[in-house]
């Protein structure tokens, strides 16, 4: 039917206690609530919004524009060819480019660009996954295929902690970007697993005797693993500073 409605759809997975936040976040930008399942940590939210129709004008535009660009790059591959055919004779000889210097890698030096502490700062990509709003987005497993391993560096604090399993001296940490603690409903959701309060490297004018959620630290930590199907962004602590 021409007047039936398309939509466009989105999944959110919010710590539990910042599923209104989000809610009104959305709506805000024309986003309905369709469905809403609570979790142990996390609720997945459901969202739809009306797809905008595109200008018929504007599609129009588009299919000339198309066509052009086929012209364009036919005739460009035309002159190519020509341009090949009569510069062949010019080409070096297989001994002349074998006198050519080969490019060699230069080592990376301990203390260069690779081995800097990314911070938002000296990194844009960081620096935009701190500012999502979707724990699940794509960006998480992008960036922690890319920096595995490196050090990144970021003001936080304790979203939600949990005993490990059946030991009372190790906990699950769940980290977010700033100081809403709780009520932090932007960025990944940052994992520390398995890690008592020793292994946070607790440092600082005024380094606390033990830690609770809520409380804000600077974090650095090592890049490790993001679960796509737990969105979970997982972490390995390096230095645990008060502020």
């Amino acid at each position: 039917m021409a007047d039936e409605i398309k939509y466009e759809h989105k999944t959110v997975r919010a710590v539990r206690g910042t599923d209104s936040s989000v809610i009104s976040k959305l709506r805000e930008d024309g986003w309905e609530l369709v469905d809403q399942t609570p979790g142990v940590l996390r609720s997945t939210l459901e969202f739809r919004r009306p797809k905008k129709p595109l200008p018929r004008l504007l599609i129009g535009a588009a299919i000339g524009g198309f066509a052009l660009l086929a012209v364009i790059i036919g005739v460009g591959a035309a002159l190519e060819d020509g341009g090949d055919k009569k510069g062949e004779s010019n080409k070096p000889t297989a001994a002349t480019a074998s006198a050519k210097p080969s490019a060699t890698s230069t080592p990376i030096a301990a203390g260069s660009a690779a081995a800097e502490v990314i911070t938002t700062q000296n990194n844009p990509e960081f620096a935009a996954l701190l500012k999502t709003s979707d724990s699940c987005d794509g960006a998480n497993a992008a960036f922690a295929t890319k920096y595995k391993g490196r050090t990144v560096a970021f003001d936080g604090s304790i979203v939600h902690m949990a005993p490990h399993g059946d030991y009372d001296t190790r906990y699950d940490f769940l980290l977010g970007p700033g100081d809403q603690g709780p009520q932090t409903v932007i960025g990944p959701a940052f994992k520390y697993e398995d890690v008592n309060i020793l292994e946070l490297k607790l440092t600082g004018r005024n380094t606390p005797a033990g830690v609770r959620a809520g409380d804000a630290f600077r974090f650095v930590a090592e890049v490790g693993e993001f679960k796509a199907n737990q969105c979970l962004f997982f972490l390995d602590p390096v230095s645990t500073e008060s502020r």
